[in-house]
């Protein structure tokens, strides 16, 4: 199976900050985005099955190389980084249109990414990547089983009922949860091996899309300001017998219509 895995390069959970015209602070201290982590591990768990190779596709500035080796130090055979200055300022309709013109210079019978991203948490970037190349799209998956042999891959989806299962044709997109299975640590053979392995560099003219397509300037949304979050309340702390506790419990839990 040849699997192409969309990994974004995220600022440090808890350390994000922004900067002039509202944008997130990119310039140090990225990761992998947790989700993403989640479907490369389901990803490299199918090529140890069926065999093939897995590859990342990245789309952001210099920093994202720590959240790239990470990747091939975990397993992934080789990577693919989309870096270009005027891509600062893009929005998800042109991280799509990016996203989906390296995708159209690669080879591939499954794209996965995770469903959302800790910093946009748009949950939408994969769904426009699907539609631009015609693939067809399984969201939410908590499972993956491909057939290789029937070139067709089955997903079980996290529905409000529980979960619904589809199958679609190969090449197929899958966004991913969690439920796919804790990530693996790099190992020391992974970590060194990851050192020899091929990051391809592609700018904006290698994937084909015009500088008028990306950045800020082409950004069809504007953030207009932005509020820290409200510190958390202290904690109410009942210390009574046991069934004035009960009734102070359920007390505070009626007041916040949860009874």
């Amino acid at each position: 199976m040849r699997i192409v895995v969309l990994l974004k390069a995220v600022p440090v959970v808890g350390n994000e900050k922004l900067v002039d015209g509202w944008r997130v602070d990119r310039s140090a201290g990225l990761e992998a985005n947790g989700n993403d982590e989640y479907v490369l591990e389901a990803g490299l768990k199918l090529v140890e099955q069926h065999g093939g190779e897995l590859v990342t596709l990245t789309m952001g500035p210099t920093p994202a190389m720590e959240a790239i080796r990470k990747a091939l130090a975990m397993g992934a055979a080789r990577a693919v980084h989309v870096q270009d200055p005027v891509l600062a300022g893009s929005d998800t309709l042109a991280t799509g249109l990016v996203l989906a013109a390296a995708l159209r210079k690669m080879e591939y019978d499954l794209v996965l990414a995770g469903a959302d991203t800790s910093d946009g948490q748009g949950g939408i970037v994969g769904a426009a990547v699907a539609t631009r190349l015609g693939l067809p799209y399984l969201s939410y998956a908590a499972h993956i089983e491909p057939d290789p042999s029937a070139e067709t891959i089955r997903v079980r989806r996290i529905s409000a009922a529980g979960y619904d299962v589809i199958e679609a044709p190969m090449p197929a997109f899958v966004a991913g949860t969690q439920l796919l299975g804790e990530p693996r640590y790099p190992s020391l053979r992974g970590i060194m091996q990851a050192r020899s392995k091929e990051i391809a560099t592609w700018t904006l003219a290698d994937v084909g899309v015009e500088a008028s397509s990306v950045g800020s300037s082409a950004a069809l949304t504007e953030v207009d300001s932005a509020t820290p979050p409200p510190p958390r309340a202290g904690a109410t702390i009942v210390r009574e017998a046991p069934e004035i506790a009960a009734e102070r419990i359920v007390e505070f839990l009626a007041s916040r219509r949860l009874v």
